[in-house]
């Protein structure tokens, strides 16, 4: 492929706010650093972006000096939003026009993981498609029933660029090396950091199989496919019986062959599966116990603080209060945590 260097730097910019996820940081600038040292040119320059000129606290409580703020953002190729999903702007009314002005000037808008929360609260997602983490999917259609969620690793629709987490931006920021400078340029930047492959942007999010230590791209075919039913019935719940009648297998026969690959029972990993959405909703919005119940197919709220606390050791209630204290303060993710089987 022949490089497609032009005469400017093309420039990034990463809007940061507090308890953003600095693995996403550290994974879109290294690459991009990486290309300038290979050629020898300022191919690419970045921006560290705050709302204010104030510092701003990672993850990792490791705290960043922007370069500029949003006020102050001007020269941008692109604006990429870096947070969890429960930022919000201090002064709403006035960032998001600000963002709305530089999206009518032609700068490419994007989000990195919990980034796509506040971006979309902006309305500059509407009628568009978007990469939601599959940690935060759950979260992201209750808030957003409107907006196309997927779950590509990486996807552009028109200038928008949205990405599930840190190893889908050093993705991202390979291929945007080499739209600019060529494939050479970007295996070569990927060979100095050891990167193994390249996804392409069609690719799926990897997402791990509750409690087996594996991944669901490894499961054999009919697990995969029960997996996908489950997925489809969160909030109507499905009878085992008829799933594994979907998958061309006795219930006796699914069990064995689930409980080889996965270590649990369709029933127990199905009831999991549930769990771990409902938690997404107790986490991330402030929607009722009730309405969160009812969303994964219990109910009642008892129903579901009781196999909840069994399989989180502690109930929705209780774990809703003590995050509310570490959110206010960091605005980080709270931990999803390892889930015990129920």
């Amino acid at each position: 492929m022949i490089a497609t260097r032009s005469d400017t730097t093309e420039t990034l910019g990463f809007l940061l706010f507090p308890g953003f996820p600095m693995a996403c940081l550290t994974s879109a600038i290294e690459p991009l650093r990486a290309a300038n040292e290979i050629t020898g040119r300022k191919e690419f320059a970045w921006k560290l972006v705050g709302e204010s000129a104030a510092p701003v606290r990672s993850s990792a409580e490791v705290r960043f000096e922007p370069d500029m703020s949003l006020d102050e953002a001007r020269g941008l190729d692109y604006l990429f939003f870096l947070s969890g999903p429960s930022a919000m702007f201090e002064d709403t009314r006035h960032a998001q026009a600000q963002v709305r002005w530089l999206d009518r000037s032609g700068v490419t808008i994007g989000a990195f993981s919990g980034g796509i929360f506040p971006l979309a609260r902006t309305g500059l997602m509407e009628g568009r498609r978007c990469s939601v983490h599959w940690c935060y999917e759950a979260a992201f259609a209750a808030e957003f029933p409107l907006i196309e969620a997927t779950q590509a690793a990486i996807l552009r629709d028109r200038r928008r660029i949205t990405v599930s987490g840190a190893g889908a931006v050093f993705d991202l920021m390979l291929r945007l090396i080499e739209e600019r400078l060529g494939r050479p340029v970007m295996t070569e930047v990927a060979c100095w950091f050891q990167h193994p492959f390249v996804r392409d942007e069609n690719a799926v999010q990897t997402m791990p199989v509750a409690g087996a230590g594996g991944t669901e791209t490894l499961l054999p075919a009919p697990v995969r496919a029960a997996i996908a039913l489950f997925a489809d019935h969160i909030e109507d719940p499905i009878q085992i019986a008829d799933v594994a009648g979907a998958v061309a297998l006795s219930e006796r026969q699914l069990e064995r062959v689930f409980k080889a690959a996965t270590g649990q029972t369709p029933m127990r990993y199905y009831r999991l599966m549930r769990l771990r959405r409902a938690r997404q909703r107790v986490i991330f919005s402030n929607a009722s116990l009730t309405e969160i119940a009812q969303s994964v197919g219990y109910s009642s709220s008892t129903e579901l603080a009781r196999y909840y606390a069994a399989a989180f050791g502690i109930g929705p209630r209780e774990e809703r209060r003590s995050l509310a204290g570490l959110r206010g303060l960091s605005g980080a993710m709270p931990p999803i945590g390892d889930i015990r089987r129920a």
